[in-house]
Protein backbone atom coordinates (compact mmCIF):
# COMPACT_ATOMS: atom_id res chain seq x y z
CA UNK A 1 0.00 0.00 0.00
CA UNK A 2 1.00 3.36 -0.46
CA UNK A 3 -0.41 6.32 0.72
CA UNK A 4 0.01 10.44 -0.67
CA UNK A 5 -0.27 13.65 1.02
CA UNK A 6 -1.34 16.45 -0.21
CA UNK A 7 0.49 18.74 -2.14
CA UNK A 8 -0.32 21.53 0.17
CA UNK A 9 3.00 22.72 2.44
CA UNK A 10 0.81 22.19 5.57
CA UNK A 11 -0.01 18.71 4.65
CA UNK A 12 3.56 17.42 6.02
CA UNK A 13 2.76 18.67 9.44
CA UNK A 14 -1.07 16.82 9.33
CA UNK A 15 -1.06 13.71 11.30
CA UNK A 16 -2.88 12.01 8.11
CA UNK A 17 -2.34 11.19 4.59
CA UNK A 18 -4.50 10.20 2.06
CA UNK A 19 -5.00 5.93 1.17
CA UNK A 20 -4.22 5.21 -2.97
CA UNK A 21 -4.24 2.37 -4.38
CA UNK A 22 -2.58 -1.13 -3.33
CA UNK A 23 0.62 -0.90 -5.94
CA UNK A 24 1.23 -4.88 -6.20
CA UNK A 25 4.09 -3.61 -8.23
CA UNK A 26 5.84 -2.33 -5.03
CA UNK A 27 5.04 -5.32 -2.56
CA UNK A 28 8.34 -6.31 -0.25
CA UNK A 29 9.23 -9.07 1.84
CA UNK A 30 8.82 -9.39 4.93
CA UNK A 31 11.48 -7.64 6.85
CA UNK A 32 13.66 -9.66 9.17
CA UNK A 33 14.37 -8.90 12.91
CA UNK A 34 17.00 -6.68 13.37
CA UNK A 35 20.47 -8.66 14.44
CA UNK A 36 21.90 -7.91 18.28
CA UNK A 37 24.37 -5.63 18.72
CA UNK A 38 27.34 -6.45 18.54
CA UNK A 39 29.16 -6.05 22.18
CA UNK A 40 32.49 -5.88 20.86
CA UNK A 41 31.60 -3.14 18.77
CA UNK A 42 29.71 -1.34 21.29
CA UNK A 43 32.72 -1.64 23.83
CA UNK A 44 35.02 -0.56 21.65
CA UNK A 45 32.65 2.97 20.95
CA UNK A 46 32.49 2.82 24.70
CA UNK A 47 35.57 3.01 25.22
CA UNK A 48 36.69 5.67 22.42
CA UNK A 49 33.58 8.07 23.98
CA UNK A 50 35.38 8.34 27.82
CA UNK A 51 38.71 8.24 26.18
CA UNK A 52 37.50 11.60 24.32
CA UNK A 53 35.24 12.73 27.34
CA UNK A 54 37.42 12.23 30.68
CA UNK A 55 34.00 13.51 32.77
CA UNK A 56 31.24 11.17 31.32
CA UNK A 57 31.41 9.33 34.37
CA UNK A 58 32.77 5.27 34.85
CA UNK A 59 33.34 3.58 31.90
CA UNK A 60 32.81 0.15 33.35
CA UNK A 61 29.81 1.06 34.89
CA UNK A 62 28.83 2.16 31.54
CA UNK A 63 30.73 -1.22 29.95
CA UNK A 64 27.68 -3.46 32.45
CA UNK A 65 24.98 -1.47 31.26
CA UNK A 66 25.19 -1.77 27.95
CA UNK A 67 26.05 -5.88 28.18
CA UNK A 68 22.87 -6.29 29.92
CA UNK A 69 20.64 -4.28 27.92
CA UNK A 70 22.20 -6.08 24.79
CA UNK A 71 21.72 -9.29 26.54
CA UNK A 72 18.73 -8.85 27.73
CA UNK A 73 16.45 -6.71 24.39
CA UNK A 74 19.37 -7.49 21.85
CA UNK A 75 20.26 -3.65 21.72
CA UNK A 76 21.33 -0.40 23.85
CA UNK A 77 19.95 2.97 23.88
CA UNK A 78 22.80 5.82 23.27
CA UNK A 79 22.70 8.80 26.14
CA UNK A 80 22.17 11.65 24.10
CA UNK A 81 25.93 12.61 25.02
CA UNK A 82 27.00 9.42 22.85
CA UNK A 83 24.67 9.88 20.75
CA UNK A 84 25.94 14.04 19.95
CA UNK A 85 29.59 12.46 19.93
CA UNK A 86 28.74 9.54 18.00
CA UNK A 87 27.35 11.26 14.76
CA UNK A 88 29.86 14.28 15.23
CA UNK A 89 32.65 11.32 15.49
CA UNK A 90 30.70 9.63 12.05
CA UNK A 91 31.64 12.88 10.20
CA UNK A 92 35.01 12.85 10.99
CA UNK A 93 35.86 9.25 10.04
CA UNK A 94 34.12 9.71 6.65
CA UNK A 95 36.36 8.84 3.71
CA UNK A 96 34.41 10.72 1.32
CA UNK A 97 33.96 13.76 2.67
CA UNK A 98 36.11 16.53 2.22
CA UNK A 99 34.65 18.96 4.70
CA UNK A 100 35.42 17.27 7.96
CA UNK A 101 37.51 20.06 9.90
CA UNK A 102 33.97 21.23 10.56
CA UNK A 103 32.88 18.22 12.38
CA UNK A 104 32.75 19.26 15.82
CA UNK A 105 30.16 21.90 14.49
CA UNK A 106 27.86 19.87 13.50
CA UNK A 107 24.17 20.36 15.71
CA UNK A 108 22.65 16.79 16.22
CA UNK A 109 18.80 16.78 16.76
CA UNK A 110 17.85 13.65 18.89
CA UNK A 111 14.58 12.23 17.16
CA UNK A 112 14.48 8.76 18.70
CA UNK A 113 11.57 8.91 19.72
CA UNK A 114 9.73 10.22 16.88
CA UNK A 115 8.30 6.83 15.08
CA UNK A 116 5.15 7.88 12.74
CA UNK A 117 6.18 9.05 9.13
CA UNK A 118 4.09 12.71 9.39
CA UNK A 119 6.32 13.22 12.10
CA UNK A 120 9.46 12.15 10.44
CA UNK A 121 8.49 14.54 7.62
CA UNK A 122 7.49 17.38 10.12
CA UNK A 123 10.70 16.84 11.47
CA UNK A 124 12.47 16.69 7.90
CA UNK A 125 10.89 20.11 6.98
CA UNK A 126 12.31 21.50 10.40
CA UNK A 127 15.76 20.28 9.51
CA UNK A 128 15.38 22.14 6.32
CA UNK A 129 14.95 25.47 7.94
CA UNK A 130 17.52 24.94 10.69
CA UNK A 131 20.01 23.97 8.20
CA UNK A 132 18.89 27.07 6.01
CA UNK A 133 19.53 30.04 8.31
CA UNK A 134 18.59 32.14 5.66
CA UNK A 135 21.89 31.33 4.01
CA UNK A 136 24.40 30.83 6.42
CA UNK A 137 24.01 27.42 6.10
CA UNK A 138 24.37 25.07 9.38
CA UNK A 139 25.71 21.82 9.46
CA UNK A 140 22.71 19.42 11.16
CA UNK A 141 21.76 15.85 11.48
CA UNK A 142 18.62 14.54 12.28
CA UNK A 143 18.61 11.68 14.56
CA UNK A 144 15.47 9.03 13.90
CA UNK A 145 14.85 5.68 15.79
CA UNK A 146 17.42 2.87 15.75
CA UNK A 147 16.81 -0.44 14.23
CA UNK A 148 16.00 -2.87 17.05
CA UNK A 149 15.16 -6.35 17.26
CA UNK A 150 11.84 -5.63 18.21
CA UNK A 151 10.98 -2.63 16.11
CA UNK A 152 12.32 -2.15 12.38
CA UNK A 153 13.36 2.42 12.11
CA UNK A 154 11.78 4.31 9.86
CA UNK A 155 13.61 4.73 6.40
CA UNK A 156 13.56 7.97 4.12
CA UNK A 157 13.49 6.48 0.25
CA UNK A 158 15.07 10.18 -1.17
CA UNK A 159 18.56 10.40 -2.08
CA UNK A 160 18.87 14.26 -0.45
CA UNK A 161 15.73 16.06 1.12
CA UNK A 162 15.64 18.06 -2.17
CA UNK A 163 16.32 16.53 -5.68
CA UNK A 164 14.79 17.32 -8.35
CA UNK A 165 12.36 15.14 -10.98
CA UNK A 166 13.52 13.91 -14.43
CA UNK A 167 10.86 13.93 -17.02
CA UNK A 168 11.32 10.80 -19.59
CA UNK A 169 10.30 12.59 -23.26
CA UNK A 170 9.21 10.76 -26.02
CA UNK A 171 12.54 11.07 -28.18
CA UNK A 172 14.43 9.77 -25.56
CA UNK A 173 15.70 12.80 -23.41
CA UNK A 174 14.43 13.67 -19.77
CA UNK A 175 13.23 17.33 -18.61
CA UNK A 176 15.59 17.81 -15.57
CA UNK A 177 17.56 15.21 -13.52
CA UNK A 178 18.24 12.49 -15.07
CA UNK A 179 19.20 10.31 -12.00
CA UNK A 180 16.05 10.54 -11.11
CA UNK A 181 13.46 9.73 -13.95
CA UNK A 182 13.22 5.91 -12.63
CA UNK A 183 11.99 7.40 -9.03
CA UNK A 184 9.48 10.20 -10.59
CA UNK A 185 8.11 7.80 -12.87
CA UNK A 186 7.55 5.24 -9.90
CA UNK A 187 6.19 8.63 -7.74
CA UNK A 188 3.77 10.00 -10.52
CA UNK A 189 2.48 6.14 -10.68
CA UNK A 190 2.53 6.31 -6.52
CA UNK A 191 0.06 9.45 -6.87
CA UNK A 192 1.77 12.03 -6.99
CA UNK A 193 0.90 15.17 -9.33
CA UNK A 194 4.12 16.90 -11.25
CA UNK A 195 3.44 21.14 -11.19
CA UNK A 196 1.07 21.69 -14.02
CA UNK A 197 3.62 23.32 -16.15
CA UNK A 198 6.94 21.20 -15.67
CA UNK A 199 10.19 22.55 -15.19
CA UNK A 200 14.15 20.98 -15.25
CA UNK A 201 13.43 22.04 -11.27
CA UNK A 202 10.53 20.89 -10.06
CA UNK A 203 11.24 19.59 -6.06
CA UNK A 204 10.32 16.03 -5.86
CA UNK A 205 8.21 14.96 -2.81
CA UNK A 206 9.49 13.42 0.14
CA UNK A 207 9.51 9.82 0.70
CA UNK A 208 9.13 8.26 4.44
CA UNK A 209 8.17 4.91 5.16
CA UNK A 210 7.41 2.98 8.56
CA UNK A 211 6.64 -0.93 9.08
CA UNK A 212 3.45 0.00 10.75
CA UNK A 213 2.82 2.96 7.97
CA UNK A 214 3.86 1.63 4.97
CA UNK A 215 5.21 4.45 2.44
CA UNK A 216 3.53 8.10 2.57
CA UNK A 217 4.59 11.21 0.48
CA UNK A 218 4.72 14.58 1.38
CA UNK A 219 5.23 17.95 -0.55
CA UNK A 220 8.03 19.73 0.91
CA UNK A 221 7.12 23.60 1.77
CA UNK A 222 8.22 25.67 -1.25
CA UNK A 223 9.14 28.72 1.13
CA UNK A 224 11.73 26.10 2.83
CA UNK A 225 13.38 25.40 -0.55
CA UNK A 226 15.88 27.72 -1.11
CA UNK A 227 17.49 27.89 -4.19
CA UNK A 228 19.67 30.04 -6.10
CA UNK A 229 19.02 31.52 -9.71
CA UNK A 230 22.24 31.21 -11.71
CA UNK A 231 24.51 34.35 -13.19
CA UNK A 232 27.83 34.38 -14.84
CA UNK A 233 30.23 37.49 -13.57
CA UNK A 234 30.80 38.37 -16.76
CA UNK A 235 28.35 36.71 -19.27
CA UNK A 236 24.26 38.15 -19.26
CA UNK A 237 23.76 35.22 -21.21
CA UNK A 238 24.37 33.06 -18.74
CA UNK A 239 21.22 34.08 -16.88
CA UNK A 240 18.65 33.42 -19.82
CA UNK A 241 19.26 29.77 -19.40
CA UNK A 242 17.24 29.93 -16.23
CA UNK A 243 19.58 27.49 -14.60
CA UNK A 244 18.79 27.55 -10.63
CA UNK A 245 20.13 24.98 -7.53
CA UNK A 246 18.85 24.31 -3.82
CA UNK A 247 21.43 25.49 -1.19
CA UNK A 248 21.69 23.10 0.87
CA UNK A 249 22.64 19.23 0.42
CA UNK A 250 21.03 17.05 3.20
CA UNK A 251 22.06 13.32 2.38
CA UNK A 252 19.15 11.52 3.59
CA UNK A 253 19.44 7.73 2.64
CA UNK A 254 22.63 6.77 4.22
CA UNK A 255 22.90 4.77 7.66
CA UNK A 256 24.54 6.36 10.61
CA UNK A 257 26.20 3.47 12.68
CA UNK A 258 27.44 4.37 15.59
CA UNK A 259 29.15 1.39 18.62
CA UNK A 260 27.23 -1.68 16.27
CA UNK A 261 23.80 0.48 16.87
CA UNK A 262 22.43 1.25 13.19
CA UNK A 263 20.30 4.29 12.00
CA UNK A 264 18.76 3.77 8.98
CA UNK A 265 17.16 7.82 8.78
CA UNK A 266 19.64 10.27 9.74
CA UNK A 267 19.46 13.07 7.57
CA UNK A 268 22.77 15.35 7.59
CA UNK A 269 24.37 18.47 6.04
CA UNK A 270 27.04 20.31 5.93
CA UNK A 271 27.45 23.25 2.20
CA UNK A 272 28.01 22.73 -1.11
CA UNK A 273 31.39 22.68 -2.42
CA UNK A 274 31.19 24.58 -5.66
CA UNK A 275 32.34 21.73 -8.36
CA UNK A 276 29.72 19.22 -6.41
CA UNK A 277 27.00 21.40 -8.51
CA UNK A 278 28.99 23.26 -11.48
CA UNK A 279 31.16 19.80 -11.73
CA UNK A 280 28.71 17.25 -10.85
CA UNK A 281 24.85 17.80 -10.94
CA UNK A 282 25.36 20.18 -14.24
CA UNK A 283 28.50 18.92 -15.69
CA UNK A 284 27.70 15.21 -15.64
CA UNK A 285 26.85 13.78 -19.37
CA UNK A 286 24.33 11.36 -17.06
CA UNK A 287 22.98 14.18 -15.24
CA UNK A 288 21.95 17.61 -16.45
CA UNK A 289 24.73 17.69 -18.87
CA UNK A 290 25.41 21.40 -19.69
CA UNK A 291 29.05 21.78 -21.04
CA UNK A 292 27.82 21.24 -24.37
CA UNK A 293 24.80 24.31 -24.14
CA UNK A 294 27.62 26.49 -22.57
CA UNK A 295 30.46 25.79 -25.21
CA UNK A 296 27.79 26.79 -27.46
CA UNK A 297 26.92 29.99 -25.83
CA UNK A 298 30.52 30.67 -25.33
CA UNK A 299 31.50 30.01 -29.28
CA UNK A 300 34.07 27.26 -28.61
CA UNK A 301 34.92 25.26 -31.53
CA UNK A 302 33.34 21.59 -30.13
CA UNK A 303 34.56 19.81 -33.35
CA UNK A 304 37.72 18.34 -31.72
CA UNK A 305 38.64 17.32 -28.08
CA UNK A 306 41.98 19.24 -28.68
CA UNK A 307 40.67 22.68 -28.35
CA UNK A 308 39.67 22.07 -24.93
CA UNK A 309 36.14 22.99 -25.36
CA UNK A 310 34.87 20.57 -22.33
CA UNK A 311 37.47 22.26 -19.91
CA UNK A 312 36.71 25.84 -20.69
CA UNK A 313 32.99 25.63 -20.45
CA UNK A 314 33.11 23.84 -17.53
CA UNK A 315 35.21 26.56 -15.99
CA UNK A 316 33.03 29.04 -16.79
CA UNK A 317 29.76 26.70 -15.33
CA UNK A 318 31.61 26.50 -12.24
CA UNK A 319 32.52 30.23 -11.77
CA UNK A 320 28.53 31.37 -12.82
CA UNK A 321 27.92 28.74 -9.20
CA UNK A 322 30.25 30.07 -6.97
CA UNK A 323 29.32 33.71 -8.00
CA UNK A 324 25.80 33.22 -7.89
CA UNK A 325 26.08 31.69 -4.37
CA UNK A 326 28.28 34.86 -3.11
CA UNK A 327 25.67 36.88 -4.31
CA UNK A 328 22.96 35.35 -2.79
CA UNK A 329 24.50 34.87 0.42
CA UNK A 330 24.52 31.74 0.55
CA UNK A 331 27.47 29.47 1.97
CA UNK A 332 29.54 27.58 -0.42
CA UNK A 333 33.18 27.21 -0.98
CA UNK A 334 35.88 26.46 -3.44
CA UNK A 335 37.70 23.16 -4.29
CA UNK A 336 40.63 25.09 -3.73
CA UNK A 337 40.26 26.52 -0.13
CA UNK A 338 38.54 23.41 0.43
CA UNK A 339 41.42 20.79 -0.58
CA UNK A 340 43.92 23.24 1.71
CA UNK A 341 41.16 22.92 5.02
CA UNK A 342 41.13 19.07 4.76
CA UNK A 343 44.92 19.04 5.01
CA UNK A 344 44.67 21.29 8.11
CA UNK A 345 41.94 18.32 9.22
CA UNK A 346 44.49 15.79 8.36
CA UNK A 347 47.28 17.19 10.11
CA UNK A 348 45.22 17.58 13.60
CA UNK A 349 44.09 14.22 13.22
CA UNK A 350 47.87 13.00 13.29
CA UNK A 351 48.44 15.31 15.55
CA UNK A 352 45.75 13.77 18.07
CA UNK A 353 47.41 10.29 16.90
CA UNK A 354 44.12 8.92 14.92
CA UNK A 355 43.62 7.86 11.83
CA UNK A 356 42.02 9.48 9.02
CA UNK A 357 40.38 7.34 6.26
CA UNK A 358 40.58 9.01 3.02
CA UNK A 359 38.53 7.50 -0.35
CA UNK A 360 41.48 9.51 -2.53
CA UNK A 361 38.63 9.33 -5.75
CA UNK A 362 36.12 11.27 -3.80
CA UNK A 363 38.70 13.82 -1.97
CA UNK A 364 39.85 14.61 -5.22
CA UNK A 365 37.77 17.17 -6.76
CA UNK A 366 36.46 16.87 -9.66
CA UNK A 367 38.07 19.81 -11.53
CA UNK A 368 41.80 21.00 -12.07
CA UNK A 369 42.41 17.88 -9.36
CA UNK A 370 46.33 17.75 -9.98
CA UNK A 371 46.13 21.87 -9.36
CA UNK A 372 45.22 20.81 -5.35
CA UNK A 373 47.05 20.16 -2.66
CA UNK A 374 44.87 16.49 -1.73
CA UNK A 375 45.84 15.08 -5.06
CA UNK A 376 49.88 14.46 -4.91
CA UNK A 377 49.81 12.58 -1.79
CA UNK A 378 48.81 9.07 -0.27
CA UNK A 379 46.03 8.78 2.42
CA UNK A 380 45.03 5.78 4.84
CA UNK A 381 42.00 4.27 3.56
CA UNK A 382 41.08 1.67 6.38
CA UNK A 383 37.86 2.32 7.82
CA UNK A 384 37.07 3.93 11.37
CA UNK A 385 33.91 3.61 12.98
CA UNK A 386 31.29 5.15 13.61
CA UNK A 387 30.72 6.14 10.16
CA UNK A 388 27.99 6.52 7.38
CA UNK A 389 27.39 4.13 5.21
CA UNK A 390 25.11 3.39 2.11
CA UNK A 391 22.76 -0.08 1.28
CA UNK A 392 22.04 -1.62 -1.88
CA UNK A 393 18.63 -1.68 -0.56
CA UNK A 394 18.69 2.07 0.01
CA UNK A 395 19.84 2.73 -3.33
CA UNK A 396 17.77 1.28 -5.22
CA UNK A 397 14.77 2.96 -3.52
CA UNK A 398 16.35 6.20 -3.81
CA UNK A 399 17.23 5.46 -7.50
CA UNK A 400 14.02 3.61 -8.61
CA UNK A 401 11.44 4.12 -6.06
CA UNK A 402 10.59 1.07 -4.40
CA UNK A 403 10.46 -1.83 -3.21
CA UNK A 404 9.15 -0.84 -0.08
CA UNK A 405 11.26 -1.79 3.07
CA UNK A 406 8.52 -3.04 4.50
CA UNK A 407 5.54 -5.69 3.76
CA UNK A 408 2.38 -3.83 3.41
CA UNK A 409 0.05 -3.96 6.17
CA UNK A 410 -4.18 -3.95 5.95
CA UNK A 411 -5.90 -0.95 4.90
CA UNK A 412 -7.40 1.29 7.99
Amino acid sequence: MFRVSGDAPESVFSGQAQRTRRLHSVRAAPARPAPPVDIAEAEEFLRLFHAENRDSGSLQQRLDRMRYEVETVGSYRHTPQELTFGAQVAWRNNARCIGRLYWRSLKVRDLRDVHDVSAVAAHCVQHLRMATNNGKIRPVISVFPPEIPQRPAPRIWNEQLIRYAGYRRQVGSVLGDPRYARFTDALIGFGWRPPAQRSAFDVLPLVVETAEEGPHMFALPAELVKEVPLSHPELPWFAELGLRWHAVPVISNMRLRIGGVSYPAAPFNGWYMGTEIGARNFGDTDRYDLVPVVAEKLGLDTSREDTLWRDRALVELNRAVLHSYQQAGVTITDHHTESKRFLTHLAKEEAAGRKCPVDWSWIVPPMSGSQTPVFHRYYDEDPQRPDFLLDDDATRRALEGGPPRFAPGPRR
